[in-house]
């Protein structure tokens, strides 16, 4: 079951990002706190009551000081920008992720951005990530290197059509 997330979720939301971190940036409560406050998009997924995904995603026009942020922010009017998006590895392979970016890409409709965005490690690479990406029409605009050199992402754009003004 998807619902929008509440500081409740935080110490789940915490430990699902550890779990993939290899993957993320580190985060502490207090930085969930401020992605959780800027945030457009804030949702989980929960099984049994417990918390086995998140997605956080942000607009333009925020604060934020994540690099791969600032790139799309640097480049692009409007957006929405996926700061990060974990499904717990006992759920892999079982519809999370799937269920988790079809509501996005819904809430980015009904909001009116124009795309979706976000960033995947491609040193190291997480060709998981990569397919999935790939599945749901993302496609790289650009590269950079980040957390002080260790790694390299793709930056990924998946551009939402536009509404037919006709009704049709």
């Amino acid at each position: 079951m998807l619902r929008d997330a509440t500081p409740r979720d935080f110490a789940a939301i915490l430990e699902l990002n550890e779990e993939s971190v290899r993957f993320l940036s580190p985060l502490t409560v207090e930085r969930l706190t401020a992605i959780h406050g800027e945030a457009a998009y804030r949702r989980v997924f929960v099984d049994r009551d417990r918390v086995v995904a998140f997605l956080l995603a942000l607009r333009e026009g925020c604060a934020y000081d994540s690099p791969n942020y600032r790139w799309f922010a640097a480049r692009y009017a409007r957006f929405l920008y996926i700061d990060r998006v974990v499904v717990a590895n006992s759920h892999h392979r079982r519809g999370v992720g799937e269920a988790l970016y079809a509501d996005l890409f819904d809430f980015a409709r009904r909001i009116a951005a124009p795309c979706v965005t976000c960033e995947i490690d491609i040193e190291p690479p997480n060709e998981v990530s990569n397919r999935f990406h790939r599945r749901r029409g993302f496609e790289e605009v650009g590269t950079q290197t980040v957390a002080g050199g260790k790694k390299r992402v793709s930056l990924q754009v998946a551009t939402l059509p536009r509404e037919d003004s006709s009704g049709t």
